[in-house]
């Protein structure tokens, strides 16, 4: 189920947004300011922000910026186009203007997730020194296969394919559940400590951070 994150301090706005898009089958987060998004978001991952600008404390094109690897509609009542294209220009990935109606944005988020599917389907995926064939289920680092067990394999194609993001432990146990029902947030930690020796036996150095009580991600530091 992909999960949407609503930032808008409207409370009549997200409610209405969180009904719809539940009807949808998306799952859906709420956060009424800037600063609770950023908080939420260094909790777990969500596959689409629907962003508005006039927030309390941190306005949303202060927020923006700050989003990577998530795509982000901006919804906002700002109607020149020098708004807009300032935005898209900033990372936004689509823009609609309030009032806007519920069958576009649906249509314009379905696009955007539509649009992120394709990317992260492709079939070698690369971060750094690390290669991760989707098709083959094979890796390799620095073009040296490294064997992996199965639930090592979802964890590291997760993280890769949300490379400049902290993903939550809760956030992996619930995305590779499906592939690897074995893997229990009690076993979590031994698969990825296994996966960061094999990856660090084969490159010389780390390629996952733990982010102390919130997740893990890769890093590019030797």
């Amino acid at each position: 189920m992909k999960e949407i994150l609503v930032i808008d301090d409207d409370v009549y706005i997200s409610g209405m947004l969180e009904e719809i898009l539940t009807k949808e089958g998306y799952r859906v987060s709420l956060a009424y300011s800037g600063t609770e998004a950023l908080l939420l978001l260094s909790r777990r991952t969500p596959d689409l922000i629907l962003l508005d600008l006039m927030l309390p404390g941190l306005a949303g094109e202060d927020v923006l910026p700050k989003i990577q690897g998530i795509p982000v509609i901006v919804m906002s009542a700002k109607a020149h186009t020098s708004d807009k294209v300032n935005l898209l220009l900033g990372g936004a990935n689509d823009y609609v203007t309030k009032p806007f109606d519920t069958k576009e944005l649906l249509a314009r988020i379905a696009v955007q997730l539509r649009n992120v599917s394709a990317k992260t389907s492709a079939p070698l995926l690369h971060f750094d020194s690390v290669t991760v064939d989707t098709l083959s289920h094979t890796v390799c680092v620095q073009g040296a296969p490294v064997r992996l067990t199965k639930t090592e394999y979802a964890i590291l194609k997760l993280l890769i394919q949300n490379p400049a993001q902290v993903v939550a432990k809760s956030v992996i146990l619930e995305r590779i559940s499906l592939d690897t029902p074995d893997c229990t947030e009690s076993s979590l930690k031994v698969h990825i400590s296994n996966l960061r020796k094999k990856l660090r036996d084969a490159g010389g150095r780390e390629y996952i951070e733990a982010v102390w009580g919130i997740g893990f991600k890769l890093t590019s530091k030797t």
